[in-house]
């Protein structure tokens, strides 16, 4: 099996110090991971990685599992995040649809390559309210809600001329008045029961701060991870 080792000279190198000691490092780098409040913080990092990704700060990697408990991810958007949790939308009879209805458990990684930060979310799922969902749908562009009539996400299809087919003749179905959200196009409420903050360091030591609760509401325990 081939090493490959050009990747990981360029990570390092970065980092390094003049004298290349991790104590140097150390007195260097004063920034650490700080605070009570997973979703303050969160929302800190959000907002300054709206400052320096050039492209969806706001994607994440969106974990489910199948009926055979073999795990599958894909990216999404977060569309919105309060004190209770992270939200999203999606096709209820795609794959990661029929995935969270089998079980309603999800993990979401936030990565900021340009911050070198992460933030990892474990928790339960659930669906949101259809008031909300038909607000969401409502507010997207117009060739957006057509797609999504169009779309029938994750199913095998013939080929792409197919699916343009499929979006003209929405397009004309839709031609006069408002789009209704179908009826399998939903939004979905990540709760979190761990939400873990990671700050690349040098050499590799990186810092890992970890909030953990038992049940919703409940005040966060935070512990400080090995790198």
């Amino acid at each position: 099996m081939a090493t490959v080792t050009g990747h990981a000279t360029m990570n390092d190198t970065p980092h390094k110090t003049p004298d290349d000691s991790i104590e140097a490092a150390f007195q260097d780098d004063e920034q650490t991971i700080t605070g009570e409040d997973p979703f303050l913080l969160f929302h800190e990092w959000l907002t300054l990685a709206g400052t320096k990704e050039p492209n969806d700060p706001n994607a994440m990697a969106l974990a489910t599992v199948d009926e055979h408990g073999l795990p599958d991810a894909r990216m999404v958007l977060l569309k919105g995040v309060d004190e209770t949790g992270f939200i999203f939308y999606t096709n209820s009879e795609s794959a990661k649809g029929r995935e969270l209805e089998g079980n309603m458990q999800a993990a979401l990684l936030f990565h900021w390559k340009s911050l070198r930060r992460q933030v990892r979310i474990r928790g339960r799922v659930s669906r949101l309210p259809a008031v909300d969902a038909d607000a969401y749908f409502d507010s997207r562009p117009r060739a957006s809600r057509i797609g999504a009539w169009a779309s029938q996400q994750s199913r095998p299809i013939a080929s792409r001329t197919a699916l343009w087919k499929a979006v003209t003749k929405e397009t004309a179905r839709f031609a006069i008045g408002p789009i209704p959200r179908p009826p399998y196009w939903n939004g979905y409420h990540v709760t979190p029961a761990s939400m873990e903050f990671w700050m690349d360091k040098p050499f590799r030591l990186h810092d890992r701060v970890l909030f953990t609760r038992t049940q919703d509401g409940q005040h966060w325990t935070t512990q400080r991870l090995f790198p």
